[in-house]
């Protein structure tokens, strides 16, 4: 579903501010379950995020890789931070999963220009919540442990 909404056209004003809804579906499920969703699936996560989004190969796996390696070092304490906390968490995760994309981009010559790529660094953090409780509510459901 995460890839699906990152997919999802939009209209050229709301382009930028597109959340970022793979990295945020990841921490969730590495903060959730460390021994089932970690570095691995973050990298083939991102594999396939740069093939359907005809990004340079790899680009994407080292983001979200890096922000899930982050995860899950603090998987327990996060645990307990409220939402708002997390939501700070995400929002610095966000950032380095934009910086080291700009970085990649930047060596390669194909940086972006402007602020508006940083939008989503904004975004991200305000809808993390919903996808908290959303995604708690559906692994409580189908008993997922």
């Amino acid at each position: 579903m995460a890839f699906m909404l990152t997919l999802l056209p939009l209209p050229t004003w709301a382009a930028p501010y597109h959340p970022d809804w793979v990295l945020s579906v990841l921490i969730y499920w590495a903060m959730a379950l460390p021994h089932r969703v970690g570095v691995g699936i973050a990298w083939l996560s991102g594999l396939l995020l740069d093939v359907l989004e005809e990004n340079l190969l790899g680009e994407n796996a080292l983001s979200l890789a890096l922000a899930v390696y982050v995860v899950s070092k603090l998987h327990q304490r996060l645990r307990l931070f409220p939402r708002w906390q997390q939501a700070m968490l995400v929002l610095v995760l966000v950032f380095l999963r934009k910086l080291v994309a700009l970085w990649i981009r930047g060596v390669t010559g194909h940086a972006p220009s402007g602020g508006r790529y940083w939008l989503s660094v904004l975004t991200t953090p305000l809808i993390w919540p919903w996808i908290f409780f959303i995604l708690r509510d559906l692994r409580r459901r189908l008993a997922v442990n």
